[in-house]
């Protein structure tokens, strides 16, 4: 099973570079050089590559009449082979229904959806606060991050054998790995999209990457020194690029190939208190979004690194501490320290829903959706609950104590399954699922 995962992995990969060397290579014969610079950079791809000059053109004339015939049949091409997905992201598992469409809907009160109930398991401590959590793309893999500067790997199987009522095996140990490079705490971590490679920001201004197929392997392969403390990373879904949110008030965007950083060239005017809190790629890297202790959100452009949206006063005058994107790349959901959770419409930068009922003023408190994005989780920190929203109707549907020592300071949803993480001030991991 798992060599089949692996080889639809490296099929897909071959099919996005081919797909950027033909788009190269017709930019580049039609004298659009500007633009074929452009794409070769963000795209890893030779300048010089060759194809016939309208080989493109050929396979899009193709492919359109493929679609028209299917059409006429009664046949979904979606159906056959989600393209765009599978390019974006290498091989995950289908969610299990497509996300939500917000704008479609506008006056649904009185018609929340219940969410389902949970059970809840503590998996680990560290020695310090557990100050964040991330999934790898396809779920089967949650790492945490503390303030005592390690990492822990889970395996998802694992966890989910350690809380059957009955365990044949004797005791399960979900930790797999235990990650110790860091010299201070971890601020935030991330999955390659198509490796077994971990990376983590921390306060000791580093980047470090961490190979998890190596059981032995407790230190990173490779670092990337930073100037600043680096609170935010989130990997380019080609995993050839990654941003770093830091103290500086422009994101750093690296070459993962060749280390070398590149700052906006044209940056919008940001105060001295512009701190990037969070940062987050879109599903297909055309843009990212960028959370500030300014309290603004941000909306720039994935290839030029250009600011395309300020929302200035997003959060009010305190900071935004988390931003993240919809499936369909159209929406942008932010937490804030003013205690609100807000939607917002990236084409417009029109506030679209608001998530009000919990206080959460101290932490750097996260909104998260849930994997079908109907529902929306984040913190109250004065109850010690998890607060669920409808994610269309905004309406509350759930509290539930945390079960941790004092307020989660993070919570981080599965992308694949019913499922989440609570890390704690008390320096405990949780992991939530649905009772089937």
């Amino acid at each position: 099973m798992e060599g089949n995962n692996l080889e639809q992995t490296l099929q897909e990969g071959k099919l996005y570079r081919q797909l950027n060397s033909l788009i190269v290579a017709h930019l580049r014969h039609h004298n659009l050089t500007q633009a074929a610079r452009a794409v070769a950079a963000a795209t890893m791809t030779p300048l010089d590559v060759e194809a016939p000059p309208n080989k493109l053109l050929e396979l899009v004339a193709k492919g359109l009449a493929v679609e028209k015939d299917e059409m006429l049949r009664g046949v979904s091409s979606s159906t056959l082979f989600d393209l765009g997905g599978a390019l974006a992201s290498g091989s995950l598992p289908a969610p299990r229904v497509s996300s939500v469409d917000f704008s479609a809907v506008q006056d649904t009160k009185g018609s929340s959806k219940s969410f389902p109930k949970h059970e809840t398991r503590h998996l680990s401590e560290h020695k310090n606060i557990a100050r964040c959590a991330r999934f790898s793309p396809d779920g089967r893999f949650v790492a945490t991050g503390s303030a005592d500067t390690s990492i822990k790997l889970f395996e998802i199987s694992k966890i989910k054998q350690m809380m059957l009522p009955d365990s044949k095996d004797g005791p399960v140990r979900p930790v797999i790995r235990t990650f110790y490079d860091h010299v201070q705490p971890i601020n935030d971590l991330d999955f390659h999209p198509q490796s077994t490679v971990l990376i983590s920001g921390a306060k000791d201004h580093t980047i470090k990457f961490f190979d998890f197929s190596k059981a032995t392997a407790k230190r990173a392969f490779r670092v990337i020194q930073d100037t600043h403390n680096v609170r935010s990373v989130s990997f380019h879904p080609s995993g050839d690029f990654l941003l770093a949110g830091t103290d500086h008030s422009i994101a750093h965007l690296y070459d993962v190939n060749t280390f070398q950083c590149y700052l906006s060239a044209n940056p919008p005017e940001i105060g001295v208190n512009g701190a990037i809190n969070q940062v987050r790629y879109s599903s297909r890297g055309g843009i990212y979004v960028t959370a500030s202790k300014d309290g603004a959100i941000r909306l720039w452009d994935g290839i030029s690194a250009s600011c395309v949206r300020s929302i200035v006063g997003a959060h009010g005058t305190a900071e935004a501490t988390s931003a993240c994107f919809t499936k369909d790349q159209r929406f942008v959901l932010s937490c804030g320290k003013d205690s609100t959770v807000k939607l917002w419409e990236i084409g417009t930068g029109r506030l679209v829903k608001q998530y009000l009922g919990s206080t959460h003023i101290q932490s750097r408190c996260q909104a998260v959706f849930n994997d079908t994005e109907e529902f929306v989780l984040s913190i109250d920190e004065p109850s010690n609950e998890i607060v669920i929203w409808d994610a269309l109707t905004a309406e509350k549907v759930a509290k539930w104590p945390s079960n941790h020592i004092g307020a989660p300071r993070w919570i981080e949803h599965s992308p694949t399954e019913a499922a989440f993480i609570s890390c704690g001030t008390d320096r405990s991991v949780r992991f939530w699922k649905e009772i089937l």
